[in-house]
């Protein structure tokens, strides 16, 4: 795998350049933005994405939007082969690319068109093979439906504390009592500033935040009752009643490439 210089990618007077690379478990690229749009493409492994306002996880064969000069942290959840695409600003708004972060579905002709765009060189001609192949790549990419694999961040201070807290060691068992002690505030004060600073409930987090985590540990190989315990399931089958219901599918066959 290769990738192009950075004054190269982000420079060019094309509309979207693509890279490829291999990543080791734990490669972190701490907060940061990019000039470009970024359309990161996880051909194999997982990984994770921090913004202020939220964490998204990326499993395999999915692919996640982060709008320019977003800044984001991302971080590989084992081995990673990613395959970015970096879309000038203009373009992302041309064909109506979201504002914020999502998770996206990667269509097997999508996924064709990035290991041909590999290869195309970074000033390549707008009429040619070449300029016609990136045209379909970013209509494609504009075209793919979001997923549900993101977990809203509050804005409010200490809410936003313990909710980065939760995320590191995510567990059912964390109740709404201890999440509003470790806040500093009353049971009722924490249900309604969680609710206003997110949209949805804390249980409706707490699961959408377990499901993520179980996303990252299925997606490095870890046996589905295994997880299940590890998150307070009270048995592989509940987990993967949930699982279904949030990501549409069973865990088993969620990750199968």
């Amino acid at each position: 795998m290769h990738e192009k210089t950075v004054p190269t990618y982000q420079n060019t007077p094309r509309d979207a350049v693509v890279t490829a690379r291999d990543y080791a478990d734990g490669t972190l690229f701490p907060l940061h933005d990019h000039p470009r749009g970024q359309f990161a493409y996880a051909a194999s492994g997982v990984i994770t994405v921090f913004t202020d306002h939220g964490n998204w996880v990326v499993p395999p064969q999915r692919g996640i939007w982060v709008p320019a000069q977003l800044p984001h942290s991302m971080q590989m959840r084992g081995p990673v082969t990613l395959h970015n695409t970096y879309i000038r600003k203009r373009a992302a708004q041309r064909l109506g690319l979201a504002d914020q972060c999502q998770v996206l579905d990667v269509s097997p002709l999508l996924r064709q068109l990035l290991l041909k765009a590999i290869d195309v060189p970074s000033h390549y001609s707008t009429q040619g093979r070449d300029g016609h192949l990136m045209g379909l790549l970013l209509h494609e990419i504009a075209g793919m439906p979001a997923l549900s694999l993101n977990a809203p961040l509050p804005t409010e201070p200490r809410l936003a504390k313990v909710c980065r807290e939760f995320l590191a060691q995510p567990s059912l068992e964390v109740g709404i009592d201890e999440m509003a002690q470790r806040a500093g505030m009353s049971r009722r004060t924490f249900t309604r500033q969680f609710r206003v600073h997110t949209g949805i409930s804390y249980i409706e987090w707490r699961q959408q935040a377990c499901l993520l985590s179980a996303v990252v540990q299925l997606g490095n190989g870890q046996p589905i009752t295994q997880v299940a315990m590890t998150l307070g399931y009270s048995s592989s089958s509940a987990f993967t009643t949930a699982f279904k219901h949030l990501l549409g599918e069973v865990p088993s066959r969620y990750l199968v490439l």
